[in-house]
């Protein structure tokens, strides 16, 4: 589909969160919390994984199916005319050279084209992918932290981004429990969103 053909890079860092509520009490104790950890990569994964971002990954790949179907179509009339070009040039029998320098042109400028298209593309992409997204994240964080406070935990430490985790408990990771709470309390149903006139 369009993120793995287009956009090769991570379709997007879901949180980059330390989300603390430190709980403190009088001046001079030591503050007592309990810590947890989550994997927030974990989120974007299609089968176990935050359902709405699957239905907006879905809802992207459908309007952009036709933009990669044209791309793909470029890339294969570019390759036929090289293919061209080059049984022409290896050729015994004798070559018009004007009409081996027009084939050539003509790749050029479909290269170019091709080129413009996958650039207009990659940021209309973008800026619709960050459209849907950013409500998203942003719920997904307020849900973060009211799960932590619902149950006491003072630190969320995610260990997607934070490559100094090297060990937690499982005891410590709330990734799954999460996720599912998130899910119950948030239909993917409801994660549509029209698409811009």
């Amino acid at each position: 589909m369009i993120s793995k053909k287009i956009f090769l890079a991570p379709l997007f860092a879901v949180l980059a969160s330390v989300c603390a509520q430190h709980a403190t009490a009088q001046t001079g104790n030591v503050p007592v919390g309990k810590i947890a950890v989550i994997f927030s990569e974990a989120f974007q994964d299609p089968k176990l994984g935050i359902t709405k971002f699957s239905v907006i990954q879905n809802q992207l790949n459908t309007e952009f199916k036709k933009p990669q179907e044209d791309l793909d179509a470029a890339a294969q009339k570019i390759q036929a005319l090289q293919a061209e070009i080059a049984k022409l040039q290896s050729s015994v029998a004798p070559v018009d050279p004007k009409s081996v320098a027009a084939k050539m042109e003509q790749v050029d400028q479909l290269k170019k084209d091709a080129q413009r298209k996958l650039e207009d593309t990659q940021a209309l992409y973008q800026q619709r992918r960050t459209a849907l997204l950013s409500p998203l994240q942003d719920d997904v964080g307020k849900a973060l932290d009211a799960f932590a406070k619902a149950h006491g935990i003072t630190l969320v430490i995610d260990g997607s981004q934070v490559p100094a985790v090297i060990y937690a408990a499982d005891a410590m990771d709330i990734t799954r429990v999460f996720i599912a709470e998130f899910n119950a309390k948030n239909p993917a149903s409801a994660a549509t969103a029209a698409k811009p006139q």
